[in-house]
């Protein structure tokens, strides 16, 4: 697409840190625009000052008062915090559920806060792509931080934590066996562990599953992840998941392991911007070529094969190279 003066104009707000070209920029990501890309692109190059914060865990665990207390921490340093609210499973065409997020809503007068609640709408598959992108967006505006607050720990949550430099998981005592149910997911990406809601009898039966699981996970670690009990709702607890927080992100500059992390996360999203593209181009194939059509019948009468018509279907693709993406 080209660079329209519409497009130069949210660029040019956003790095005057004007909050309503931010908002713009966002709400043209959500919506899969095409002018989407053309902006974050030029973004990009004044990208990689914020560090970027994922909360997730199970429904009512607390992250969003959770994340409400990072956010007064991040301000009481005179730091400024973009704040994005994930929810993948929203049916409303419009945006997110926001849920308990409305407590959130208080910081929305400070104009060194931005809180943004995103649902799935147009790029259906893809939330984990348009929120990097969002990610980006706040980053050129000028923000230190970038909290990533996702409402569960399903498949589409985990991929949007996976966006973070630091990934705190946050649970509840009384779980029971949903801890043993998620424990894949979150062996793979928490790098802090909160135990909220502490003043519940059976926290310290939570932490030692937490530990018993990070036991029998097997794998070599650098970096053990911190356990912190908080009681988000009064904010005990929450000093020490700043400082667990701002620890880890000691250990990853110091090891080289923020740029190491960050370059694995931009191969993630070139890969996930061709696939994205390239499926594009396939579908478009499929939907004008009358030799699909044919293959499909084929295929149907069992006379070709699923993986031989597929074939067929990607070489037809590269004929439809000026098939936008």
């Amino acid at each position: 697409m080209n660079f329209t003066s519409d497009s130069a104009s949210i660029v040019a707000g956003i790095l005057a840190g004007t909050r309503r070209a931010a908002a713009r920029a966002i709400s043209l990501i959500e919506d899969d625009d095409p002018a989407a890309d053309t902006v974050v692109r030029e973004l990009f190059p004044k990208t990689g000052g914020a560090y970027s914060v994922g909360f997730t865990g199970p429904p009512g665990a607390g992250k969003s008062t959770l994340v409400d207390d990072m956010v007064q921490i991040v301000r009481s340093q005179d730091q400024r915090v973009g704040v994005i609210a994930v929810d993948p499973n929203s049916p409303f065409s419009g945006g997110a559920i926001l849920g308990d997020r409305i407590r959130m809503m208080r910081h929305t007068v400070d104009p060194d806060v931005f809180i943004r609640s995103m649902g799935s709408r147009g790029h259906l598959g893809g939330l984990a792509l348009a929120s990097s992108r969002a990610v980006y967006v706040l980053d050129a505006y000028g923000m230190d931080y970038v909290f990533l607050e996702t409402v569960g720990v399903g498949q589409s949550e985990l991929e949007v934590a996976e966006l973070a430099d630091t990934t705190v998981v946050v649970l509840m005592p009384g779980l029971g066996d949903s801890i043993q149910t998620i424990k894949a997911g979150i062996m793979e990406i928490a790098d802090i562990f909160v135990v909220n809601k502490a003043d519940h009898p059976a926290v310290h039966k939570t932490i030692a599953d937490i530990k018993e699981l990070l036991r029998i996970d097997g794998r070599k670690r650098a970096w053990t992840p911190a356990i912190v009990k908080c009681v988000a709702t009064t904010e005990d607890g929450v000093d020490e998941l700043w400082n667990a927080i701002g620890k880890h992100r000691a250990y990853l500059e110091s090891s080289g392991e923020l740029e190491l992390r960050r370059a694995r996360r931009l191969e993630r999203q070139i890969l996930d911007v061709a696939t994205a593209r390239l499926r594009a181009r396939v579908v478009e194939a499929s939907a004008h070529d009358a030799s699909f059509k044919e293959a499909l019948g084929n295929v149907v009468a069992r006379r070709l094969d699923p993986f031989s018509a597929a074939d067929l279907l990607v070489a037809q693709s590269r004929e439809h190279r000026d098939v936008p993406a």
